[in-house]
């Protein structure tokens, strides 16, 4: 089966490990995805905007709404050549829900908006499907999306001599409440915690996108407090060096953004990060942690009191080969149970109801 994947991939953001991760299963079980924008656009993925050979259509909705390479015309074309039963659409941001606000921040800025966008998917697809296991509408189906490599995975020897105590790879959209717990958690163990960074846009100065796409809030931060707290800023790096650096510290934290945390949505570091040669530490509830990964994270939660996060922490560096073993376990069980190969056949279970 020929899949094309309606996404603007980009290197140093969004879901493009992923991608990569979906074609190689694809070729394993003789299938192929291809992305739908023009070849030139990204040399690290197969594009194409021709759609007379595609089976199935998948949209895969972040931060954008439709991919319009050269003008709604190719959207057409490309409707005009999937049948609609072979159309999902997977929506990541959690927009295919009526306005939801959650510290600050939310998917839609009024009712009229999340009208039009949700509508905007049903004109595409019936199935609809989101990366949590509860999805609030009734016709939302649960598809988790983003999967797990053990071709990722990174020796765990060594953590207490990585050259970081503490990476975050990820851009502060949304972000700063869940970061600035973590944060608040080593304050009282900072000398111990060692060097922190923090990779990607928006942690110590506004992207040049926020005020024109009215994202102030969205990346707003407290860059003198990071400051205060001799944390280092990092530029964004592609997907393909996001594991090298966290592989750079003994622990790397999982946060959400708090409407992800309220719809109990994945994300690609949901799997990128167990697999890297760092500690996961999950800053969300126990039993979200272990729906998705099992009763092996049990340890790896940093809890929702402070005095336990500190504690965890503490725990984590004074014994980091105890929790290497934690994460190995972690491992098997998302290598059998999350990998690309299982994500596709899902997929594909998907598109042929």
């Amino acid at each position: 089966m020929r899949l094309l994947f309606v996404y603007p991939a980009r290197v140093d953001q969004g879901s493009a490990q992923d991608i990569r991760g979906y074609a190689a299963a694809a070729r394993a079980l003789g299938h192929e995805i291809v992305l739908h924008s023009p070849p030139s656009s990204n040399g690290a993925f197969a594009a194409s905007l021709a759609v007379e050979e595609a089976d199935a259509a998948v949209f895969i909705l972040e931060w954008h709404l439709f991919l319009h390479h050269g003008g709604p015309l190719n959207l057409v074309r490309l409707l005009a050549a999937v049948p609609r039963e072979r159309r999902v659409v997977v929506d990541c941001d959690g927009n295919y829900n009526a306005p939801l606000k959650v510290r600050g921040d939310f998917n839609h800025p009024d009712a009229t908006s999340s009208r039009q966008w949700m509508a905007a998917c049903d004109a595409v697809a019936d199935k609809i499907v989101q990366p949590t296991p509860h999805p609030l509408c009734p016709n939302v189906g649960t598809f988790f999306f983003h999967g797990y490599d053990p071709v990722w995975e990174q020796p765990l020897e060594g953590l207490a001599t990585r050259p970081f105590g503490m990476v975050y790879v990820g851009h502060s959209k949304f972000r700063w409440h869940p970061m600035r717990r973590v944060l608040k958690a080593m304050e009282p163990i900072r000398e111990r915690v060692g060097r922190i960074a923090l990779v990607g846009h928006g942690w110590d100065t506004l992207p040049s996108w926020a005020r024109p796409m009215r994202l102030v809030s969205a990346y707003r931060t407290d860059p003198a407090y990071l400051r205060r707290l001799g944390v280092e800023f990092r530029p964004p790096c592609p997907f393909y060096e996001a594991i090298p650096w966290m592989s750079r510290a003994a622990f790397n934290p999982i946060i959400y953004r708090p409407l992800f945390d309220r719809l109990q949505f994945v994300t690609c570091r949901t799997f990128e990060t167990p697999a890297a040669g760092t500690l996961p530490l999950f800053g969300f509830e126990e039993t979200d942690a272990r729906q998705v990964h099992g009763p092996e994270a049990a340890e790896l939660i940093l809890g929702p009191k402070a005095a336990g996060a500190t504690d965890k922490i503490a725990d984590v560096l004074e014994r980091p080969d105890h929790y290497a073993a934690v994460v190995l376990a972690l491992r098997r069980r998302l290598a059998r149970e999350h990998s690309y190969e299982v994500r596709l056949r899902q997929l594909l279970e998907i598109i042929r109801r």
